[in-house]
């Protein structure tokens, strides 16, 4: 643009001399410059942007000069020197003017060199801006490269020597917006050098003036929403000129200027130095405090007054925006390529239900949108709007443009990566799943429930008051950076929170606690679930679970409760495996025995268990199902529903066991006889319980990583009626030998609390000092074994008369003996049957006449 303009004006010092001639009070006038085809376009170089939008106001009212077709009037010869003289100019003029424009034309276009240097705000008035432009302006012919033409052009210009206009008044137009004004200036009187490298200096105040605010708001939003492709812009504007002594007339000139999109100045980049938000004087209100930075890379220099704006914030709708806040600037100062430093003031009031309340088909507000925008590091975009009630200090008519544009603000975003510092779950609770929740249940998963304690960093920023009233979460589970499973907390939680001031070395931190109840835990990788199992159970260090979370939580400040949703959360949770000796320590014992159901081969039956739970946790089981072996083999299973397991003792625990040793087959059959055999015999005995595949209902995975695992603990104790720290589980307490009668009776205690066992074959042998034989029982009538002890019916005894045994027997007539006892029987309960051996030593024994 420099370029043209520096043409326009050499143009017009050659052609724009002329004589006026009135008639009827008009003129005829035509351009100084013959206009090339093509609209000239807006043509920066390195520092176009900077040199452009200077040199268009300094250089408008020159640009484009139009004059009157010269003509000539009556010739009045006052001397014949000063007609020689005159003479000589005119011709010179009208020779460089009409001979060689085109020459002329092209040396102004490629020598015309304009610097800017300056354009600085001096005063807002009512009406507009007294700005000052500052610019030196010169010719290089060295930069033509065509001799011709750079030798004409020196020469014309040498004769022109200067080009003077008066005050002008330019008014710019916009012909693709139905030609609206934009603004007008007023510039006053300059001269210009024309003469190869001599500078022309521009120092003078203009005054400029907005035009139409609907054309300057359409501009301004489409370059706002990226629509603005190009800007043609139209200077109109009536010229008086004249070189030297001689009076060129007046002109009307026009000039069309298009700036391209990608010449077209954006929005500086700013950084945000200080961002502080503190609760407000008032209930209810909050004061954030910002302060700016920005470089100004244009010359230009202005002082902006204190201005008032309104922000806003997306709506549900794209064209919806929700006012929020009311901000106002502090006076600015921008100086020439340099840094501009703004401090913002806005205050926060109630805020507007539009802003929290729930967008049509969706599950956010306009609040949760801004909010998780801003929480994960993204801008969250704002509207500034100028304020439509402005102080009264303001001119209206920076109030009216302003408050008719408004500008998107990206706001920079802060990622809460690492906001919370600690993560821990304490009081752990577990649940197994609900056998008879649909899979989509939460219900169908295990439970966790516990008390979740979360320390949080509070930005730097963050000095109002907060308080924490509801959490919940969703987080993956992992175990050595690999997951296990999901943690789903859908429920609101209540939670508290409490504010711990910062020090020099570590900021404000907010202490939250939160008791969460029945968080479904769903399992997602066996195999990591059943390293963490047998890290519990054989390992000796606590198991460390990785937390990553996506926590929503409620909070209470003074602008009303907020919701801000999936804050990233960290944190580790410890988990002490099972103390050393903790299988042993269960020490199962059972209470009472009821059967339930029996077959041939199966006994169903229930107990009343007691048991100690050595781990620091506490579970509920809705339902679960064991296998029961004992070298291997799987003798039956074992179910316990609805339980609740409190740490330490646990009294009256109901199983459901089945008895089915030929799950083993026969292998099973032989094992569960000797068992049962070994465990009437009061012999030191062991179980061991296994999970299988369908152990928790719906629960294929867990089922599967915890069939992995077994555990072995001694048989079950059973508490028989009148037992004794002696005579503890013997089911024959005692014997009653009568000599004479050779027969015997034996007290037996059932281990059966409702039920009746019966004895359909006895082939008993007792001895004395452990090997010398007694006597012989055989005896093949059945007789029963009700609950609780009983007598046997006389049973013969066949003595062993030759034996060492029976000489003690009958020296101990009157008194009592202990004796040991080998037998085997046929036992039978209900349907089942099957054929035992026992041994018994130290059975106390009277011996009778």
């Amino acid at each position: 643009m420099s370029d043209e303009g520096a043409s326009l004006l050499l143009s017009s010092a050659k052609k724009g001399k002329s004589v006026s001639r009135e008639r009827d009070d008009s003129s005829e006038s035509t351009p100084l410059l013959s206009s090339s085809p093509d609209t000239p376009r807006y043509d920066g170089e390195a520092d176009g942007h900077e040199r452009d939008d200077a040199a268009s106001s300094r250089s408008q009212p020159t640009n484009a000069v139009a004059a009157s077709r010269p003509t000539k009037n009556p010739r009045r010869w006052p001397s014949f020197i000063a007609m020689g003289i005159l003479g000589a100019i005119v011709i010179a003029i009208i020779v460089l003017a009409f001979i060689v424009p085109e020459a002329v034309q092209e040396y102004a276009q490629q020598a015309a060199v304009i610097e800017p240097t300056n354009l600085a705000l001096d005063s807002i008035t009512t009406n507009g801006v007294r700005a000052r432009i500052q610019a030196k302006f010169h010719l290089d012919g060295s930069r033509v490269p065509n001799d011709h033409v750079r030798r004409v052009g020196r020469a014309t210009t040498w004769v022109a020597y200067q080009l003077e206009s008066a005050e002008t008044k330019v008014d710019v137009r916009l012909p693709e917006y139905d030609n609206v004004l934009l603004g007008s200036a007023i510039i006053p009187p300059l001269v210009v050098n024309l003469r190869d490298g001599d500078v022309t200096t521009f120092d003078f105040v203009t005054e400029i003036a907005p035009g139409d605010v609907d054309g300057i708001r359409s501009i301004a939003n489409e370059w706002i929403e990226g629509r603005l492709d190009k800007l043609q812009l139209d200077g109109v504007a009536d010229i008086s000129l004249k070189s030297g002594i001689f009076p060129l007339g007046t002109h009307t000139v026009s000039e069309s200027l298009v700036f391209e999109a990608n010449k077209i100045p954006a929005i500086p980049q700013y950084n945000i130095t200080r961002f502080n938000v503190e609760d407000g004087p008032m209930n209810g209100s909050m004061l954030a405090d910002v302060s700016l930075s920005a470089f100004n890379e244009y010359p230009v220099e202005l002082d902006i007054p204190e201005l008032a704006f309104d922000i806003l914030v997306p709506g549900c709708a794209v064209s919806d925006s929700i006012l929020v806040a009311e901000a106002a600037t502090s006076e600015v100062h921008v100086h020439p390529r340099a840094d501009v430093e703004a401090d913002v003031k806005a205050v926060i009031r109630e805020l507007p239900d539009s802003l929290t309340r729930v967008c049509p088909d969706s599950t956010s507000s306009p609040l949760d949108n801004l909010l998780r925008q801003y929480m994960h590091g993204e801008p969250a975009t704002f509207f500034v709007r100028g304020s439509r009630n402005p102080d009264g200090d303001t001119p209206k008519w920076i109030a009216d443009i302003l408050s008719s544009v408004t500008v998107p603000v990206p706001f920079p975003g802060r990622s809460l990566d690492g906001l919370i510092r600690n993560f821990s779950l304490t009081d752990v609770h577990f649940s197994l799943p609900n056998p008879d929740a649909d899979p989509d249940d939460p219900d169908s998963n295990p439970k966790v429930s516990g008390t979740i304690l979360v320390t949080a960093g509070l930005p730097s920023e963050m000095n109002f008051g907060i308080d924490v009233t509801h959490i919940r979460a969703t987080a993956d589970v992992l175990y050595k950076s690999r997951k296990m499973g999901e943690l789903n907390v859908r429920e609101w939680q209540n939670a508290n929170s409490t504010k711990v001031k910062g020090t020099e070395d570590k900021g404000a931190e907010l202490l939250i606690q939160s008791r969460v109840i029945d968080a479904p835990l769903n399992v997602t990788d066996g195999v990591v679930f059943g390293e963490v199992v047998q890290a519990l159970i054989f390992g000796t260090a606590p198991v460390r679970l990785h937390v990553n979370a996506l926590v929503d939580i409620q909070v209470h400040t003074t602008l009303g409760n907020l919701t801000l949703k999936e804050v990233p959360a960290e944190g580790k949770i410890p988990v002490k495996p099972l103390p050393k000796g903790a299988i042993g320590s269960i020490d199962p014992k059972v209470g009472s025995l009821r059967v339930l159901d029996t077959t041939s081969d199966s006994i169903t039956l229930q107990a009343l268990v007691n048991a100690t739970n050595p781990t620091p946790y506490t579970a509920h089981v809705p339902y679960v199902n064991v296998h029961v072996l004992n070298n291997g083999s799987v003798l039956g299973s074992a179910t316990v529903e609805d339980l609740d397991i409190v740490q330490g003792p646990n009294s009256n625990i109901l199983v459901t066991a089945k008895w089915n040793p030929p799950m083993g087959g026969d292998r099973g059959r032989k094992i569960g006889r000797n068992l049962i055999s070994q465990y009437l015999s009061g012999w030191n005995t062991s179980i061991t319980v296994k999970a299988h595949k369908h152990s928790i209902p719906g629960q294929r995975i867990i089922s599967d990583a915890l069939s992995a695992f077994n555990m072995t603990f001694a048989a079950p104790r059973l508490d028989l009626p009148g037992d004794t720290p002696e005579e503890r589980s013997h089911f024959i307490r005692d014997a009653t030998f009568h000599f004479f009668s050779s027969t015997a009776t034996f007290t037996l205690v059932s281990p059966l609390h409702y039920n009746t066992l019966y004895l359909d074959f006895v082939n008993a042998t007792a001895l004395y000092n452990h090997s010398e034989p007694v006597g012989q029982i055989v005896y093949d009538l059945p007789f029963s074994a009700p609950p609780g002890k009983s007598v046997t019916p006389r049973l013969p005894v066949r003595w062993s008369m030759d034996s060492i045994g029976y000489d003690a027997v009958r020296r101990a007539i009157g008194g009592r003996l202990k004796l040991d006892a080998y037998a085997n029987v046929d036992m039978r309960l209900g349907n089942w049957k099957e054929s035992l051996w026992y041994q018994g030593k130290g059975i106390g024994a009277r011996i009778q006449l």
